[in-house]
């Protein structure tokens, strides 16, 4: 994003309100925004760029928030200064960079559950499917949090690189596993 378009954005401010009890309400909400990638500014109160990548979460939050009998307002907003631009980027940015540091480090476990079915030969094709489910939610996340990093944290582009690494063990991994079974067949004739 170019510091023009940087400049251009707005944010939406949510201020939620839900009745005390039943506390699941309030967990759904929340559970919601985090999903959403809003920035939490207190209690009740988040905050996203307007931009369409954070509209459905939004909306969503505002209707769960409405079934539960509270209410959701929503403000349009942008920092007084220059200044307060630029450190509203920054907690949304640092907000980003933690999700992202979350993700690699999940990517470091789905290389090191591979590297310990290898070491344990489990060349099992239940095995490669539930690495292949486990690929699948490191792709979906990736997603979700490139479109959700409007600022473009410097951990984004190494998250790319480690998500094609997961790709490539993977691989790996289904070849190991198909020549075992091949191997496993070759013995029973």
């Amino acid at each position: 994003m170019t510091d023009g378009e940087q400049a251009a954005i707005r944010w939406l401010v949510l201020v939620i309100k839900l009745p005390a009890d039943p506390s699941r309400h309030r967990v759904a909400v929340w559970r919601e925004l985090r999903k959403t990638g809003a920035l939490s500014l207190g209690q009740g109160i988040w905050a996203v760029p307007e931009v369409p990548a954070f509209a459905e979460g939004v909306e969503r939050a505002l209707t769960l928030a409405d079934s539960a009998g509270g209410q959701g307002v929503t403000l349009k907003a942008s920092g007084r200064t220059a200044e307060d631009d630029a450190r509203f980027r920054e907690m949304f940015s640092a907000a980003r960079s933690a999700d992202w540091a979350e993700f690699l480090a999940d990517c470091g476990k789905f290389e090191e559950e591979i590297a310990k079915e290898i070491r344990n030969a489990k060349f099992t094709l239940a095995e490669l499917e539930e690495e292949e489910q486990s690929l699948e939610r490191l792709r979906r996340w990736h997603r979700d949090l490139t479109a959700r990093d409007v600022f473009g944290a410097p951990e984004a582009a190494e998250a790319t690189t480690r998500l094609r690494q997961c790709v490539t063990v993977c691989e790996d991994y289904a070849e190991r596993v198909f020549a075992a079974l091949h191997a496993t067949d070759e013995d029973a004739s």
